[in-house]
Formats: C-alpha cells, structure tokens, sequence
C-alpha cells in the first residue's frame, strides 16, 4: 500500500508592488492541512511552505515528486498569484517574483507539468486556488482553465481550479478580505472533505469527481462569481478521504430525513468604493450606502400575517416528503403559510437601504475587500445575513504616484536653490516637511524622504514600517 501525502505552498505577501497581496492563502493551507491529516477523514502527512521564494518552491515541489513508487497517492495544493507571460506561458507567483523575470522568480507551470511528469506515483491530485484571469498585474491578464489544462493535465493526475477565472469575483481575480480566511474555493473543499457532503453517492469515500462537484455547487450556491473547473486523466478513480460523520444532506430528497428549513442564509453583496490616494495611505473611515434586503418588520421574518400561523403540510405530515420525493403541497418544507404578510408577501424581507461604517486601514490597494460580517443580504425565512464585502478602488492623485510601498512626485525648485542649496517646504500626506537641498544638485535628482510613503499592510492585517517618499527635483 503507498502513502498518502500532501503539500501545500501558499503566497500572500509578495516583495514587488506590483502583485498585490493575498489575505486567503495562509488561512487556506491551515484549515486544508487541518482535514488532510485528520485520521477519521484523509490520513494524509501534510507539509505546509508558507510564503516561499522561488527556489524554495521549486525545491519543495521537486523533493515532493521524488523517489515515488506507483501505489502513493499525491495532493499538491497551490495557493497564490497566477501569471502569464507575453507568450501565454503561465507562471505561480512567489515572495520574490518579479513580473519582468517570471521565468527565474516565480514557478513555470511547465517545471511542474515536468516534475508530475517524471513521478512514478499513478495517483496525482493538484489543487490550483490561482489568479488566472483578470488584471492583477498592470499590462498583463491570466487567462485560465485552458492554460492549467494544456500545461497540467495527463495520465495519472486529476486538476482541480478555483476558477475560470473571475475570481474575485471571489478569489481568483484578487479575492482580498482584511479578516484572514479560507478562499472561497478551499472553503469549498474542506467543507466537503470536513463535513462528509461530497460524499455524493453515499458510499463513505470522497472521490475527486466527487469533490469537484461539492465545491461546484457550494461556490454557485454562495453567489460567487466564480466557476471552477477540473481535468481529469486518471485511469481509476481517486478517493482522497472517508467521511467522517453521518450526512443528512437537505440537497437530494432520497437521503433527506428532515423537511427542508424555510430559514436560509442570505447572499453576500459586493459594493466598490472610491479611494483616494491619500486615504489609501493613511487610512480613513467612511459611510457607505447599501441597498440590500433587511428583515421585516411586520412579520419579524417569518412571512406570515399577524393574525397567522404556519401550519403543518397535511400533504405529506410535516416531513416535507413524499414517496422520495420533494412533497408538491409545500415544496419540501414541511409546512405551509395560508395568510403571507402583506409587507413582504410571505418573502420575510424587504429592500432598504442603510449606511454603513467601513474602517480601511492604512497600505489598502486596488482590489483588496474589507468584509463586515452579516451586514449582506438577510435570507429567506428570517436566516441570518450574508457578508458585505467592500471592494476598494485606489484613486490616483494629481501630485503623488504610488510604486509598491513608495510614493513619487515631482516638484520645482528655485534656480537659485538648485545651484547654492537650501530648504524648501514640501507638502506631503503626512503636512508639510522642510527638505534639504545640496548645492549643486542636478536636475532629475532624486531626494528621499524616509517613512513618508505607503505602510505595508500583511496578509494578517498588521501594519508594517511604511515606504519612502521619492522627490524628483527640476527647475
């Protein structure tokens, strides 16, 4: 019998300005980790590489296909930027990529291809939560299913994307919440390994397919923009985990026990704000205005009328089935409502819009969302609400140029100035600041202000030394 074994790679912080950090991929290999290795569901041995630069990555994914024998069964979890080059070559983003030099920063897709290539192992799973699609780089668009299928797929391994890709829409296209958590794909996947829903068939084993298709339906049923995708070559099927509990799955009548909950969490919403340069700098609290749907006042939710009650479905008992199917009297539900609130008519929510407070802390950059808990879409029925998530959408500014974590501008100084020195005002984010000028200086010099530009704001939330303000000096 071979070994089971799983590594999983995650980049967040990244040293160009150019790719903006990710808050999902830590989170996503702890809880990832966490269901592998659990005895009762996938008895996997994990090994975790965190922020890696490239060499390490590759050395990592290179020691990890080595030395194999055909029984192991292998899961690669990637979790990171995806980028492509000028030639539609795709490449992993590392802590140290730089988008000019993918080829010796990053991690080609065409190293691994070769890598999984070379492995005896006839069971290879790979798992790609990656930006594929969309304009995370200034100048450069991933493109995605099609990419990871010509460059990754073959006989004995099955791939599986987070995304075609929107993402983020959710996260793939720069999914970014200043609450570290899981990606709305990993999520997905350790939901289903965790709880024992992608159990499908129902025989306790969680095969791939099987996976897939939990993680598809999750993922739609969330609202997320996004559609994953998978690739498949393998010549028996897969199965990466038990399921580890007793599943009551309210999604297929036949093994349904109890009726349906008329009770659902709400959708998450999306709204974009407008940020200045300056805001984005130093950070800010502003009002945002949402319209979403809000519980009832008239019914409290329930979306019944005031002199009303919910009844039994005499139909089919109150077990919201009949003869294995959803009872047609009450849509599985169980119950039935004969007198609707005239409010909401029977929904148990109605649209307003409200103002809501968002802190956006300080080193925020186009792309990255701000989550406030439960302030989306209140559900059917009176279920709790979805998440807002809050886009922030960096505005340029007249005088300053963002570049990583450094700000640039340009000022004009006395001819005067420039050929005996001396100190001029300059206004900043931060006031105005008295800057020395050496005699003699050329025009096009460049004069550093220390700790004057753009905090580094981590993928845990904490706020690090801020950058430094560049001054271009002409006359």
């Amino acid at each position: 019998m071979g070994v089971r074994d799983a590594l999983l790679i995650a980049t967040g912080t990244y040293s160009s300005g150019r790719l903006a950090g990710l808050r999902s991929p830590a989170a996503d290999v702890v809880e990832l980790a966490g269901v592998l290795s659990d005895p009762a569901i996938g008895w996997f041995e994990t090994r975790q590489v965190v922020d890696p630069p490239a060499h390490q990555a590759m050395r990592a994914i290179e020691r990890f296909f080595r030395n194999r024998g055909t029984d192991d069964l292998l899961v690669l979890h990637i979790s990171c930027h995806g980028v492509k080059d000028d030639d539609g070559l795709l490449y992993f983003a590392c802590a140290d990529t730089d988008p000019d030099l993918l080829a010796s920063t990053s991690v080609p897709a065409e190293f691994l291809h070769a890598q999984m290539g070379r492995c005896r192992a006839k069971s290879i799973v790979l798992l790609l939560d990656c930006c594929f699609s969309g304009a995370f780089v200034p100048g450069m668009k991933a493109t995605a299913g099609v990419d990871a299928k010509e460059q990754l797929s073959g006989y004995g391994r099955a791939v599986l994307m987070a995304t075609g890709r929107t993402e983020y829409a959710w996260e793939g296209s720069r999914f970014r919440e200043l609450e570290p958590e899981p990606s709305r794909f990993t999520e997905a996947i350790v939901h289903g390994l965790r709880t024992g829903e992608a159990d499908r068939d129902g025989d306790g084993r969680v095969a791939v397919d099987e996976l897939y298709e939990h993680v598809y339906e999750r993922l739609r049923e969330s609202g997320a923009k996004q559609t994953p995708q998978w690739s498949s070559e393998l010549v028996h099927r897969v199965y990466l985990a038990n399921r580890a509990i007793s599943l009551q799955s309210e999604r297929s009548p036949q093994s349904r026990t109890r009726p349906q909950r008329r009770a659902r969490r709400g959708q998450d919403a999306l709204i974009l704000l407008d940020v200045p340069l300056r805001d984005a700098v130093l950070g800010a609290v502003e009002t945002v205005q949402v319209e979403t749907p809000v519980t009832c006042e008239e019914c409290l939710g329930l979306g019944t009328a005031a002199d009303s009650v919910v009844e039994r479905c005499s139909g089919c008992g109150g077990d919201g089935l009949r003869d294995g199917e959803d009872c047609g009297t009450c849509d599985g539900f169980g119950t039935l409502i004969h007198d609707p609130c005239q409010v909401c008519a029977g929904d148990g929510r109605v649209r307003m819009r409200k103002g809501l407070t968002v802190k956006i802390p300080p080193g925020v950059a186009t792309g990255m969302r701000i989550r406030l808990s439960e302030q989306g879409e209140v559900g059917l029925g009176g279920g709790p609400a979805g998440d807002l998530y809050v886009e922030i959408n960096e505005l340029p500014d007249d005088r300053f140029e963002r570049r990583g974590t450094d700000l640039h501008c340009t000022t004009r100084i006395p001819v005067a100035i420039a050929r005996k020195g001396g100190i001029i005002d300059l206004d900043t984010f931060d006031g105005t600041r008295k800057v020395r000028i050496p005699a003699g200086v050329k025009r096009g010099s460049l004069v550093r202000l220390a700790g004057l530009g753009v905090p580094l704001l981590r993928a845990s939330g904490e706020v690090e030394d801020r950058g430094d303000l560049m001054v271009t000096l002409e006359w």
